[in-house]
């Protein structure tokens, strides 16, 4: 009887050693995901990520597509983990594009947790366009990266990038090299966050309607990406110069391109950074409308219905730029069975980590999701 009860003791601890061993990945990821957003959120490092994170790495790059673009990069290696699995970080709307300090930052991180991250250059919407020049570099980007990293890839798209990687993935030639697409503050339909900018209203599937205040940023964007067709041939230079600078907060540069303005162009200025003025939105409003077949083809929107790969969203609740509603509708044309987790959290603005202290749980569900994200990146 003492044998049969020593025996049991010993399988019982054998089983709680092969429990605590399954479960250990999974608590990996959470306190990994933990290091991920203190790095994003500037707070220092857990004690514990000496134990989870490598050292890491980076190589600037650049890489022949086959349509002949060449797409700089930079990858981002973790120490002692030479085939680690691969995961393609893109940009969103900034004029530092990958050398923007958080993507540097967040990119590192997620190295640091075990994987190869690329993060591709998107000239378009490096200079403040979504236009579908960025669909083939982010198919191109994720098909050169899966080649090299011998797997798929997982994609992680901010803000309108978010939006044109569930595009790319949708299109039969790029979709084999994608293992997931995770869209951060994305957009499902253009036309509709356009909308949004004009009337600071933003319809949710199931008919309630959000209401914002939009952000100034993205009515200027809009302008920016049309503004040949807003100003008259001789003077698109001149006001160009003044709206990239400052879209690119460049005051020194802004200041310059003002004083060689003429009159005329000063004035065309003024109205220009009034967007939201009637006579701006009259002047917007049939440029708007003759845009309407390409944001059709820019937007998810009558693209995802039948997505093969795995999709993670998350948005920021009170986002003024892309409004969370989005993510409700893009959650809503997924396969059920490719949604694999959705947030739509207080924690964060557009992309950013908000100023606010987040509540425990809402942090604690921040930390889940990019924990199943991390475990998604490994399987491949």
């Amino acid at each position: 009887m003492r044998r049969r009860t020593a025996i049991a003791v010993l399988v019982l601890c054998a089983g709680i050693a092969v429990v605590r061993l399954a479960a250990w990945p999974a608590v990996r990821a959470h306190l990994q995901a933990l290091c991920v957003l203190d790095e994003v959120g500037g707070i220092p490092q857990p004690w514990f990520s000496r134990w989870l994170t490598s050292p890491v790495t980076t190589e600037d790059l650049n890489f022949s597509a086959p349509d002949g673009r060449i797409i700089q990069g930079r990858i981002y290696q973790p120490a002692g983990h030479p085939n680690a699995p691969g995961m393609v970080v893109l940009h969103g709307i900034d004029s530092m594009g990958i050398e923007e300090p958080r993507l540097k930052g967040f990119a590192r991180a997620m190295a640091g947790c075990g994987l190869r991250v690329l993060t591709p250059q998107l000239p378009a919407i490096a200079d403040y366009h979504v236009d579908s020049d960025s669909v083939q570099t982010i198919g191109e980007s994720v098909r050169w990266f899966a080649q090299r990293t011998d797997g798929r890839v997982g994609v992680m798209g901010l803000s309108f990038s978010g939006g044109l990687a569930l595009v790319t993935a949708s299109e039969p030639q790029y979709q084999p090299y994608f293992s997931f697409v995770f869209a951060v503050g994305a957009h499902d339909s253009m036309a509709r966050v356009v909308s949004f900018y004009e009337t600071g209203r933003d319809v949710r599937p199931d008919g309630t309607v959000e209401v914002l205040t939009p952000h100034e940023y993205g009515p200027l964007v809009l302008e920016y990406q049309h503004l040949a067709s807003l100003v008259p041939p001789s003077d698109l230079a001149a006001v160009r110069a003044v709206m990239r600078a400052d879209l690119y907060e460049d005051k020194q540069a802004k200041a310059q391109a003002m004083a060689a303005l003429t009159v005329t162009q000063r004035q065309e200025i003024d109205e220009l950074m009034q967007p939201n003025s009637p006579g701006m939105r009259a002047k917007l409003a049939p440029v708007i409308a003759g845009y309407a077949g390409e944001m059709q083809a820019l937007s998810p929107e009558g693209h995802i219905e039948g997505l093969q790969v795995p999709v993670y969203l998350l948005h920021g609740q009170g986002d003024n730029v892309i409004p969370a509603a989005e993510t409700l509708w893009i959650a809503k044309q997924l396969p059920p069975e490719r949604l694999k987790g959705m947030l739509i959290s207080p924690v964060l603005s557009h992309v950013d980590v908000d100023e606010k202290a987040p509540g425990a749980r809402d942090e604690w569900q921040l930390v889940h999701l990019f924990a199943h994200v991390l475990e998604s990146a490994e399987r491949r």
